[in-house]
């Protein structure tokens, strides 16, 4: 106990490098922590994209392409999907509710998704989190409304009931307009931090008025056009979708009805579990998040150099106060042990003050990370993780003192009771 006393007092007596080495620590075991708990809750919001939804359904294809552009808008569907497939399966005894989907437009480079009020009610994303309006409401019985995507809204500066015009396609720049039927933003949904946000949702019904004088993929021109209130007057009925959503009454009726879907005689179909899906997508993107964590520790270890570094350049000076030591009574092993416990200090000095850091941190963006990205940081106690990663540290700081500890040992051997100056 008298040797860690000891410590203490020779690093009060060098109180500035000290200082500065733990605070060097800190930092980096502060970004250890910070990447670490961001990749845990990453993983945990990406898992969490859509929750509640027990399977997703479209034509088929690959279980990773329908996660894509029915979740995440990205790419397109290999086939749209018979309203009457539709209708089967969202009136299935099996069924609690079934959300449509149909893709295929834009605005200015974020896509447009039809759909339906259900949409608004059971959507629920992050941990069963539901879709909530920042300002105005869902569409109603206008074909011609639309809510928007918090991101949406942002960046591009739309307010409640602004007249806007959606494009053929999915590319940034269109070359067909739909400039004679304009929507009237009547929404916008709260910031969620998934594909939500950069998302424009219309209701079916509009979807179809869009397209209801195309044909054969090509708009009419001249008096074949339709336009907006004749649309209104029309039996805007849809004849297919680009996919669905469904929520059960039982978690255990899953398995069979998704391989009732994936059997289906109708049309070929594709059922896929989104948690499952959702995990496949993330392993194949497992390397990034790797070398993210590999970049941390390198940052820790260079902190924990620095402590070393400090320690070492200090023996020479300290080789008086070596002698002195051993002048009293202390033994080599005594003066190496001193050295191990000063690096001990440090290091654990550091690690405690990185801890505080790191919730300080936490708290004061927490509320902005989660409206911003949607990701939540807990003020949660380390996980076993975490604390493995602090021990770790500390005993890679023992390890990295043996070097100076031994030099010590050496010198006071070396000079017995004189010093060479």
């Amino acid at each position: 106990m008298y040797l860690f006393r000891l410590a203490l007092g020779s690093l009060a007596n060098r109180r500035f490098t000290a200082l500065l080495t733990v605070l060097a620590i800190a930092l980096s075991v502060c970004l250890l922590l910070a990447v670490e708990r961001v990749r845990s809750e990453a993983r945990a919001s990406f898992a969490s994209t859509i929750s509640g939804t027990d399977l997703i359904v479209g034509a088929r294809s690959g279980s990773l392409n329908l996660l894509l552009y029915s979740v995440f808008r990205i790419g397109n569907a290999t086939n749209n999907i018979r309203w009457e497939s539709f209708q089967h399966f969202a009136e299935h005894p099996r069924v609690k509710w079934a959300i449509p989907i149909s893709l295929g437009d834009s605005h200015r480079g974020y896509r447009v998704m039809g759909t339906s009020p259900a949409y608004f009610a059971h959507y629920h994303y992050g941990r069963g989190q539901p879709l909530r309006f920042s300002a105005g409401r869902a569409f109603a019985t206008d074909p011609f409304e639309v809510v928007l995507g918090a991101e949406v809204a942002e960046a591009l500066g739309y307010q409640l009931g602004e007249r806007i015009v959606l494009a053929h396609g999915v590319a940034s720049v269109s070359l067909v307009q739909h400039d004679n039927k304009p929507f009237s933003v009547v929404g916008i949904l709260a910031r969620t931090g998934t594909p939500v946000d950069r998302t424009l949702h219309i209701s079916l019904a509009g979807m179809e008025a869009l397209h209801v004088d195309w044909h054969n993929g090509v708009p009419a021109r001249g008096a074949g056009r339709i336009s907006a209130e004749q649309a209104r007057q029309m039996k805007l009925q849809p004849k297919a979708i680009t996919a669905f959503l469904l929520g059960l009454h039982s978690k255990a009726a899953t398995f069979a009805l998704q391989r009732e879907i994936n059997e289906y005689r109708g049309e070929p179909l594709l059922a896929i579990l989104p948690g499952v899906a959702l995990q496949e997508l993330w392993s194949l993107m497992g390397t990034a998040e790797q070398a993210l964590f590999v970049v941390s520790l390198c940052v820790v270890l260079t902190g924990l150099i620095g402590m070393l570094t400090a320690i070492l350049t200090s023996l020479n000076e300290r080789r008086r106060e070596m002698a002195i030591l051993r002048s009293v009574g202390a033994r080599p092993w005594h003066v190496a042990s001193l050295l191990v416990l000063e690096a001990f200090a440090l290091a654990l000095a550091g690690v405690l003050l990185g801890l505080a850091l790191l919730y300080l941190a936490i708290a004061a963006s927490q509320g902005y990370v989660q409206s911003r990205y949607g990701l939540y940081l807990p003020l949660a106690l380390p996980g076993a993780h975490e604390w493995a990663l602090l021990g770790a540290i500390l005993c890679a700081a023992l390890l990295l003192s043996a070097l100076p500890a031994w030099r010590a040992y050496r010198q006071s051997l070396a000079d017995g009771l004189t010093i060479r100056l």
